[in-house]
C-alpha cells in the first residue's frame, strides 16, 4: 500500500443538456498533481456527474497517470466512482484498467480510495497495488 495526495491544479465543468431541474448532467476536465507514493504533474481527469440535487449526486471518471509509483516510472489508467452529500463530503474509490501499466508499471493492479470536503484543494489517497 503507498499513500500521498493530490492537489486540483484546473477543474472546468459544463451542464450537458437541459440544466435548468435536477437530475442533472455535467462533465469535467480536470488536472492534477499526485504526490507521495504516486508522483505525477499535470494527471488528465475526465469525470461525468449527475447532480440529484444542487449538493448531492454521484461521479464516474477516467484519469491517465504518468509518473513514478513508489520510484518505479511509467504510465496507467484508473476508473473511478463515486458520489457527493449535501455536506460536503466526497467519497471515491479507484481501480487499476486492466493492462493499463507501461514500463516499469507493466502488469499493475490495484485499488485506491479517498475522502475529501469540498472546497479542499488537496485531498489524501491511499493506494493499495500488486505488480505481476
Amino acid at each position: 500500500m503507498t499513500t500521498g495526495s493530490f492537489t486540483v491544479v484546473r477543474w472546468d465543468e459544463s451542464v450537458i443538456g437541459d440544466g435548468e431541474q435536477h437530475p442533472k448532467l455535467a462533465r469535467a476536465a480536470i488536472t492534477n498533481k499526485f504526490t507521495g507514493g504516486i508522483e505525477a504533474a499535470e494527471v488528465a481527469c475526465e469525470y461525468t456527474l449527475v447532480y440529484s440535487t444542487e449538493l448531492t449526486g454521484s461521479f464516474t471518471g477516467m484519469q491517465l497517470i504518468r509518473g513514478t509509483l513508489d520510484g518505479r516510472e511509467g504510465r496507467f489508467a484508473i476508473e473511478e466512482r463515486g458520489h457527493f452529500g449535501g455536506d460536503g463530503s466526497i467519497h471515491s474509490t479507484f481501480e487499476v484498467v486492466p493492462d493499463s501499466g507501461t514500463g516499469e508499471l507493466s502488469g499493475l493492479r490495484g485499488t485506491g480510495r479517498y475522502t475529501a470536503t469540498s472546497g479542499e484543494l488537496t485531498v489524501p489517497y491511499e493506494f493499495d497495488y500488486a505488480l505481476d
